[in-house]
This record gives C-alpha cells, sequence and structure tokens, in this order.
C-alpha cells in the first residue's frame, strides 16, 4: 500500500455498536488501520404491552427518532406484531443521516431533520416545521436525555424501545493497542462510550499519546469533562465526516 495516504500508519479505534462498510472502506483506502472495539452495545427492550404502544405509536401525528438503534428496535416489534407501516398516519423526524436512511428502509418517508444532528438542534427547528401537535412520541433509548421532552413546546410522550448497555469484551486489546501504537485515534461517538473508557481504558492509559476524534458536541464535553483533550471534531455530525477531518488534519501537518 502507498505510503503517501493522508491515514497512512494510523490506527483508527472506532468504539461504538457498529462499523458499517462505507466507513471501513473510507478508512482503508486512505491509508489506515481499522479496528471495531466497542464499548458498548445494545438491545432491544420489550414489554408485554408493545402491541398497545405501537398501535400508539402508528396513530400518532409525529414520530420522532434520534438513532439507528430505535429504528432497527422499532422494526423488529413491527415484524412481530405482523404489523406494517402502511397503516401509518405518522410524520417522521429523523436526526442524523444514517438514522434516517434507516428508517427509508423500512418504508418511512422523513418529513424533517435538523440543520445539525442533535437534539438541542431538533428542539429549536422542529416546532418551526410542526407547528401544532396534537400527538407526538419519541422512541429512544434508556440513556436518552431529556432534551427533547423537555425542550419542546408541547407535549411529548416517550417509549424505551432500546437499551444501551456497557461492553467490557474488548477492553485489555483496546488498551494494549494505545500503549504499543505510535499513531492511534480513538473515535467517540456517545457520551455512554465515554465513560465505559474513563471507567476502564483511561486508568491505565492516561487521557494522553493518541489523538481523540468526537461525533457531536455532547460527546465532546463528555470527553472535556472526563479530562481529555478532543483533537477532531467535524462540524457535520456524521462518521464519514470524522474521517474526512483526519485525513485533512494528517495532510496539513504533513
Amino acid at each position: 500500500m502507498p505510503t503517501n495516504l493522508p491515514l497512512s500508519g494510523q490506527n483508527i479505534v472506532l468504539t461504538g455498536t457498529k462499523m458499517t462498510h462505507s466507513v471501513s472502506s473510507h478508512i482503508l483506502e486512505r491509508g489506515g488501520n481499522v479496528y471495531h472495539l466497542p464499548l458498548i452495545a445494545v438491545q432491544e427492550a420489550t414489554s408485554s404491552n408493545d402491541g398497545e404502544k405501537l398501535s400508539k405509536a402508528l396513530n400518532s401525528e409525529w414520530l420522532i427518532f434520534t438513532s439507528q438503534n430505535a429504528v432497527e428496535a422499532f422494526s423488529q416489534k413491527l415484524v412481530r406484531a405482523s404489523l406494517s407501516i402502511e397503516k401509518s398516519r405518522a410524520k417522521i423526524a429523523a436526526v442524523g443521516e444514517k438514522t434516517a436512511s434507516a428508517l427509508e428502509k423500512i418504508g418511512f418517508q422523513i418529513d424533517f431533520m435538523p440543520s445539525t444532528y442533535s437534539a438541542d438542534k431538533f428542539v429549536v427547528e422542529f416546532p418551526k416545521v410542526a407547528g401544532k401537535v396534537e400527538s407526538c412520541l419519541f422512541l429512544k433509548g434508556s440513556l436518552a436525555k431529556a432534551t427533547i421532552k423537555e425542550g419542546l413546546p408541547f407535549p411529548v410522550d416517550e417509549w424505551t424501545v432500546y437499551e444501551t448497555i456497557q461492553s467490557t469484551e474488548h477492553i485489555s486489546e483496546l488498551t494494549t493497542l494505545i500503549q504499543n501504537s505510535k499513531d492511534a485515534t480513538i473515535i467517540f461517538a456517545s457520551p455512554s462510550a465515554v465513560n465505559v473508557f474513563n471507567k476502564y481504558v483511561a486508568p491505565q492509559t492516561g487521557w494522553r499519546g493518541y489523538q481523540i476524534a468526537a461525533i457531536g458536541h455532547v460527546t465532546e464535553q463528555a470527553l472535556l469533562n472526563a479530562g481529555a483533550k478532543v483533537d477532531v471534531k467535524p462540524e457535520k455530525y456524521t462518521m464519514l465526516a470524522i474521517i474526512e477531518e483526519l485525513a485533512k488534519k494528517k495532510g496539513r501537518s504533513s
């Protein structure tokens, strides 16, 4: 492989739950080595009244999704209940391109996406589009903050459709990689991953000696609170944007 590629020799570590082919290809094509060492895992949250909640969701005026995980959990519930989204009267609000893409794959059309993929920007922009809303349901994860429920000027029901749990399976491998690598970049996409790293990895490695990248200002703040220095945070809150920013940063420093 050519040694003049922008990420040549860099070890790029993804700590989130997913690694798509497009992301890994972006890293490899630019000369980097890619490691998927998730610090969190997700699982669908189920309950005996899921059928009742599904019916309510399909009859809501608006459904709000802020993650692919929520879309996947919702889709699984629809399949088990043998329900089709064709029966839905709801408009769809999505935060993030990947979330929107996941919704479109199961047949939804996106009616609103905020200009910046964050909940605090969402609560500012969404009311201007939605107007007066009588029934709104936010499908969320167990660790979602109250930003959407408390930030919108109309009542918002919430449904926790998945749970986020810490994953320690890759702690040893991640710690060893950091300690032995001369050029590592750790990418964080959520405060949850930051918390696990801070608890299990940072006590052994510290927050220095490697590059830290954050997707989104909420994740950035979690890193700063933990004592880390954030080296890269793209304006666009996507994984592909962060890879591009890493490549540009390496090019500027060469």
